[in-house]
């Protein structure tokens, strides 16, 4: 072995020798896996540093240099030093043995951690919430021999929101109810760039969930029930994200999780087993990924769960066969928290971490998230001979090119004044504020309570658990900043300040609302000439005991929690006329609210300054135009109550209770009308290969601007495997004026009549199909015509 100075100059001279004659005969330097890097800005450059290369030339070379330790340890994942600090103060082994959200290491201090990554034994971090932490980090690896950028990883759902000061938009369940995917895109690229300047480069997001169980606590972080609506959204995040318009850079890389379908689990219990066939995979859960992949993400989450008896980080089917060899997916998988620990304590598959380790890469695992227990292990499994170094180099390459094409060679360290002129900024705030406006959903509007004027009324009380906090920034963001927050009585009274509001603060969390706040609330409202009651689930991460939804929050009983639906039907009660806002990250059960309550929206967790948009729908500053991407079942007996059922769904219906959805997939009301009309087809017999044309009339015939979301829904009348009723293929959204008409255009391609066969091929059989166009997936809103494939 060679000796090396600390100036960087060899002591054997013999090998400077060989490394001259290798200079002349070449033109480059050949080096061996100990040779310093100290001067790198001369022509001595290794080539790997030469941002010039190609991103496969720079990773082979560096790939080359790399010790079998240092190869595996690019592989390894940490929380940051300040959360194991905290969590050092406040979670026992025990406790974080149970917990998904706060880790540490017993037995290793956060100053052994740092060592480590001097050593250039750690190659990521999660969990880095602050620029000048992110910055120390990185200086850290910048001592390691190979100075080996880290790849920092945060939870940037919906907005970097776990960082203090970001904008946070609205959750994903909001966003999906915008149908917009470019607002989407836009809110992804300005994510990207408050991550940057916060020092993160990698999010987990966006979640591919298809949400068909409104007990699961992490619908809310989804995009909904249908695959199409749930693909399209997905596409958006990604592209928003990555940048993916340039393949050699990112923006921050994306994560398509949780493969697969822990939505739908056997109980509706987070991590639970899921029991499902392959068509239900194939049809329903798969083909978000296959669109994610195809736009270029390049990291994939394992879930937590099971599918069908094979533990997801072990799934070696869907990893490798399915995603990369069938998908063509290139980038990188990573594991969900201590899931392959999990493979142990909760699966029972492995007898110890070491076959642990080995049933997960074997699998297809590129990344250990997170803490030691996983290099060593893994170390022994290739000196044993059970995995070839070629199989660790197959993850190192795909991890190595994540940090090349986000430029972290280059320059691994963030401005700190960056934070300051991104996070947060005018513009993030306008797209806030307009995701927020067009993610409310208004589900009932009787009698044209809403919207009301300002000045209408002399006196509205305000109630409801959600009505003043920041329970609408949702899941996935820390408490934050006051005064970058508008609550919904903060909203109206910005949007009413000569009106007298009467605030009955309840508390925040849903389940502490006391008898005595139903018995004044009703007393109270009874002297007020309008009722707004906000309420609905608390999400806070920060205040973990108060959850009622989010990560690891699943219900058996969907319904308002506490005493809410006594506080609601307590200011019934008092005649005064009443809106119910409600503020949540999964469908509720408030049937009783659908049959006695007026005026009901649904606002989701609207984001930082989504209580302002909640009052600008009341006051119709803004028309509501958001349509529901999930079914609102009618209680927690109602699942799988979604709109692409198949024809025997309901076959029979419910002895005590009405069948069906409380509000179906795809609506949504606005202030104003819009009547369909002519609805055409080009042709009415088609090729199998054949495009064919479309077009519907859409009339405002109200009073007010409005956007509608016309949406195109396909039926195969008979098939040889049984097909849904109906099936969302495209959706326009268009802004009319009172009475403007607009003909709105579709393209039905060969691929929106495939299925798969009885052999899981895909196919288009000859017969009758149906094409429905209409404002919702109801049966009474849409229009229909027959055409054929021959």
């Amino acid at each position: 072995m060679c000796t090396i100075l600390k100036d960087g100059l060899f002591t054997n001279s013999f090998a400077m020798l060989k490394l001259l004659f290798a200079v002349l005969v070449t033109g480059s330097i050949i080096f061996s896996a100990c040779q310093p890097f100290a001067n790198t800005e001369g022509g001595n450059a290794p080539a790997y540093l030469n941002a010039s290369n190609p991103v496969d030339v720079r990773v082979e070379d560096l790939l080359s240099r790399m010790t079998l330790e240092e190869k595996i340890a690019q592989m390894c994942q940490y929380v940051g030093l300040q959360h194991m600090r905290e969590a050092e103060k406040n979670l026992s082994k025990e406790d974080m043995e149970e917990s998904d959200a706060h880790g540490f290491y017993p037995g290793l201090h956060s100053t052994d951690v740092a060592k480590m990554v001097e050593q250039g034994l750690i190659g990521s971090f999660l969990h880095v919430v602050d620029v000048k932490e992110a910055n120390y980090l990185q200086s850290l690896a910048q001592k390691s021999r190979l100075k080996i950028p880290l790849l920092i990883g945060i939870d940037a759902i919906h907005g970097t929101g776990l960082v203090n000061g970001a904008t946070i938009y609205p959750t994903p369940i909001g966003l999906a109810s915008t149908w917009d995917t470019s607002l989407v895109y836009n809110m992804s690229v300005e994510t990207a760039q408050e991550m940057r300047a916060t020092g993160a480069s990698w999010t987990f997001t966006p979640n591919l969930d298809v949400a068909r169980d409104a007990r699961w606590g992490r619908v809310g972080e989804t995009f909904g029930e249908d695959p199409y609506l749930v693909t399209v959204m997905g596409r958006a995040m990604v592209q928003g994200l990555q940048n993916t318009q340039s393949p050699d850079s990112f923006n921050v890389i994306a994560c398509a999780k949780h493969l697969i379908a822990g939505s739908e689990s056997v109980n509706g219990l987070n991590g639970a087993p899921t029991d499902l066939s392959e068509r239900t995979i194939r049809e329903i859960f798969l083909p978000p990924y296959k669109a994610a992949i195809d736009a270029g993400v390049f990291s994939v989450m394992t879930a937590h769960n099971e599918l069908n008896g094979i533990p997801c980080h072990a799934d070696k089917w869907m990893m490798t066969d399915v995603l990369r060899k069938e998908l063509g997916f290139k980038g990188f998988f990573v594991s969900d928290w201590m899931d392959i620990e999990r493979l142990i304590s909760r699966h029972a598959v492995a007898e110890n971490q070491k076959e642990a380790c080995y049933q997960t890469i074997e699998a297809g695992m590129d990344m250990h998230m997170h803490g030691p227990d996983f290099l060593e292990p893994v170390q022994e499994l290739v000196k044993e001979g059970r995995l070839t170094e070629e199989r660790i180099n197959e993850s190192v390459r795909r991890l190595l090119e994540a940090k090349f094409k986000l430029g972290l060679f280059e320059n691994p360290y963030t401005d700190v004044k960056r934070k300051e002129e991104v996070l947060f900024n005018h513009q993030h705030q306008l797209t806030a504020i307009e995701l927020a406006q067009k993610s409310i959903v208004l589900l009932k509007n009787e009698n044209k309570l809403l919207p009301i004027k300002t000045g209408q009324y002399k006196k509205i009380f305000v109630t409801g658990p959600n009505a003043n906090n920041q329970t609408i920034i949702g899941d996935w963001a820390y408490q934050q900043p006051e005064e970058n927050i508008t609550t919904v009585l903060e909203g109206v009274q910005q949007m009413d300040p000569a009106c007298e509001f009467d605030f009955q603060n309840v508390g925040q969390n849903p389940r502490h609302v006391q008898k005595q706040h139903v018995k004044d609330a009703q007393k109270r409202a009874a002297a007020a000439d309008l009722a707004i009651v906000v309420v609905g689930e608390n999400s806070f991460r920060w205040a973990w005991d108060e959850k009622t939804c989010g990560e690891n929050s699943a219900r058996a009983d969907i319904g308002l929690a506490g005493l809410q639906q006594q506080l609601v039907e307590a200011v019934y009660k008092s005649g005064t006329p009443t809106i119910v806002v409600l503020v949540n990250g999964r469908p509720l059960a408030v049937e009783w609210i659908a049959d006695h309550i007026p005026s009901v929206i649904e606002a989701w967790e609207p984001g930082s300054i989504g209580g302002l948009a909640v009052a600008q729908i009341i006051y119709g500053d803004v028309n509501p135009s958001g349509k529901l991407p999930i079914s609102i079942p009618r209680s927690a007996g109602h699942q799988l109550a979604i709109y692409n059922h198949k024809p025997s769904h309901y076959f029979h219906e419910y002895v005590t209770e009405k069948s069906g959805p409380l509000y179906a997939f795809g609506h949504g009301l606005s202030y104003t009308k819009f009547n369909y009309q002519n609805l055409q087809i080009a042709k009415q017999t088609i090729s199998e290969k054949e495009n064919l044309m479309l077009k519907v009339e859409v009339t405002n015939t109200g009073k007010m601007v409005g956007e509608e979301v016309v949406q195109l829904y396909i039926n195969d009348k008979v098939s040889s495997v049984t097909r849904p009723v109906k099936e969302l293929k495209a959706f326009r959204k268009v802004s009319l004026h009172p009475g403007e008409t607009r003909q709105v255009t579709f393209t039905i391609r060969p691929d929106m009549l495939m299925f798969l066969d009885k052999d899981l091929n895909k196919t288009i059989e000859p017969g009758e199909f149906r094409a429905m166009v209409g404002g919702s997936s109801n049966d009474e809103d849409l229009l229909s015509i027959p055409f054929y494939v021959q």
